[in-house]
């Protein structure tokens, strides 16, 4: 396998104000000389605490958040030094899905108008019997029914709405899904549908994902790489059972101390 995604050296610092006229120089280093790779086909995934950098990061590699230092590379393409058009192309390669489902979607589109614009993104202006059929197939691939499509998102369980945000994310076609704790909100029961949704799709469209979690549990099951953060830092990685099993951090052994039962966590 070839890495999709290279993140080298990459730092994201915001300035500490101490107060209204203090001239304090000190920086919170949310990311902080973060290194990774994900090669194509594979989940990578994040863990580490709450506050830990796990969502600054996903935001840089997004281009929703600046970065201080470093280069994040798509398929060999430096994201950061791409201009406002460039970048609005190279999104439809790598798209994200969010905690809360609901906050994601626009409640006053219809799932049938939210999914059609995901899907002309990339494909430019459609007929409409062509965006009715395509948008059909997206809904089915995420295991809902397309009679549903004129609905709102407040018309749906918090389950189903996360299917349609992953729907969505799956419109413009892209490589790279970058899913920041998209199971968290989710009743246990519920979890598992969609984790096991997420591992459907890797293999019928060979996605490449990154999957941040505290869910060290969700994760075992999942990823296939483990990458453990801590102040901003990557202090682990390494095969998902290598770092479960035999972790060589003391902050990761932490992490699984935290979690009881976790070693005898064979599904979900």
């Amino acid at each position: 396998m070839s890495a999709l995604l290279q993140l080298e050296d990459l730092s994201v610092h915001f300035p500490k104000k101490r107060g209204l006229f203090s001239k304090s120089h000190e920086v919170l280093r949310a990311v902080d000389g973060v290194s990774l790779e994900i090669q194509r086909g594979e989940i990578l995934g994040l863990v580490g605490e709450s506050g830990c950098g796990k969502t600054t990061l996903t935001r840089a590699i997004m281009q929703l958040q600046p970065i201080t230092a470093g280069r994040i590379q798509l398929e060999g393409r430096d994201l950061s030094h791409l201009t406002a058009t460039e970048l609005r192309l190279a999104r439809l390669n790598f798209q994200m899905v969010f905690q809360d489902p609901y906050a994601s979607l626009n409640p006053r589109l219809t799932i049938f108008s939210a999914l059609a614009e995901s899907i002309t993104a990339r494909t430019g202006p459609l007929e409409y019997e062509d965006i009715k059929q395509r948008v059909a197939a997206l809904m089915e691939r995420v295991g809902l029914s397309p009679s549903a499509a004129l609905k709102y998102p407040h018309e749906f369980s918090g389950g189903q709405r996360q299917r349609i945000a992953i729907a969505r994310a799956l419109g413009p076609e892209p490589r790279l899904l970058l899913a920041d704790e998209p199971v968290s909100a989710l009743d246990v029961s519920i979890q598992s549908q969609i984790i096991n949704l997420l591992l459907q799709l890797r293999c019928d469209l060979s996605l490449t994902m990154l999957f941040i979690s505290h869910d060290l549990g969700v994760v075992r099951f999942i990823a296939d790489r483990v990458a453990v953060m801590q102040n901003g830092k990557i202090v682990e990685t390494g095969h998902t059972e290598n770092v479960m099993d035999a972790p060589q951090h003391e902050y990761t052994r932490a992490l699984l101390a935290a979690a009881p039962g976790l070693r005898r966590t064979a599904s979900l």
